[in-house]
């Protein structure tokens, strides 16, 4: 059956360098902060700010990166008639929110999450902070999700579509900082999409049941935490010096909390390290038909070659030179099981 195309959405930009700093503030609460209350920066502190939105029917979507500054929610600040929900996802930076007495999330790159903007909160935005997110209307969000919506942060442990929808907003965030891109049909087709994810993974959350649709914080931050930590090692783990302090600095989080979420999942953070280098070994092995055993193992972390060595074949079975002759003189028999 045909469907019709979405109706057109028009980019909308504005950057702090286009206004006076004396009222930068003033019109960042304007443009982009409408159902919220932005508190007074710091003394001298000026607004360092760019903000592009795409408007829907009833929805809207947005990518917003700025300077440090502080927010607060409520309901008297929600404008009659913009109820809404944002579904968001942290690209750069870190939020913190306040949500109620005793309650601190902390918010880092890659977390999604749900924001009422009538519930009581406080929001701080890290220096160069950057979300791209989601708005719907709240009747809509409350009609997917079974409950009335709230502030919380969507796992994947807990909602399956997660990740699929934070890699669409990124997408279409990116294409949103880079105007010209694409027409306004193009926009509106990714938008849709975005609204058409976000309300399916609602669904899908509020089919968990009674209990299974509201992540336990510390679940949800040490999901958080774990997952920071392990893009971080991957790309640091050629490091010698790389050690818990390093990677929980990395991860923006305490050793402790660090320590935390891999114990959440039966795992220890440099038993994990260990795992990545080993698999990382593994691999160059098997794509390169000359092998130094010395090389390779300081290439992937490992500063003792007989101790790589005893670690590889602990793990695999065999030893690295054993792993590369079986890989490159035998390819048809195949390798043991990881």
């Amino acid at each position: 059956m045909y469907s019709p195309s979405p109706p057109p959405c028009v980019l909308e930009q504005w950057s702090s360098s286009q206004v006076d700093p004396a009222i930068r503030l003033d019109y960042w609460r304007d443009v982009a902060h409408n159902w919220v209350d932005v508190q007074p920066l710091s003394p001298g502190a000026e607004l360092d700010a760019s903000w592009s939105l795409l408007r829907g029917e009833n929805c809207f979507f947005g990518s917003k990166r700025s300077s440090a500054y502080a927010m607060r929610t409520s309901p008297r600040h929600v404008p009659p008639g913009e109820d809404m929900v944002v579904i968001s996802l942290l690209e750069a930076g870190e939020m913190r929110l306040n949500a109620a007495p005793g309650e601190n999330q902390r918010v880092t790159p890659g977390m999604l999450g749900m924001y009422a903007p009538r519930q009581e909160g406080h929001y701080l935005w890290s220096q160069g902070a950057r979300q791209t997110y989601v708005a719907l209307p709240r009747s809509m969000v409350l009609n997917a999700l079974g409950r009335e919506p709230g502030n919380l942060l969507l796992a994947p442990q807990r909602c399956a579509l997660a990740p699929l929808l934070s890699s669409h907003l990124s997408h279409l965030g990116q294409q949103l900082r880079q105007p010209g891109q694409l027409d306004a049909l193009e926009y509106a087709s990714l938008f849709e999409g975005a609204r058409a994810l976000a309300l399916l993974m609602l669904r899908n959350l509020g089919r968990q049941g009674e209990n299974a649709d509201l992540p336990d914080l510390e679940e949800s931050l040490n999901a958080g935490r774990r997952a920071a930590a392990l893009r971080f090692m991957e790309r640091e783990a050629h490091r010698h010096d790389l050690d818990a302090a390093a990677i929980a600095h990395g991860a923006g989080c305490s050793r402790t909390r660090l320590y935390a979420a891999f114990a959440a999942q039966g795992e220890t953070v440099m038993g994990a390290l260990r795992e990545i280098r080993l698999l990382r070994a593994r691999r160059v092995i098997e794509s390169s038909p000359r092998l130094n055993v010395g090389a390779l193992s300081w290439r992937c972390g490992f500063a003792d070659q007989s101790g790589f060595s005893k670690l590889f074949r602990a793990r695999f079975g065999l030893l690295p030179s054993e792993w590369h002759r079986r890989a490159w003189a035998q390819p048809a028999m195949g390798m043991p099981a990881a």
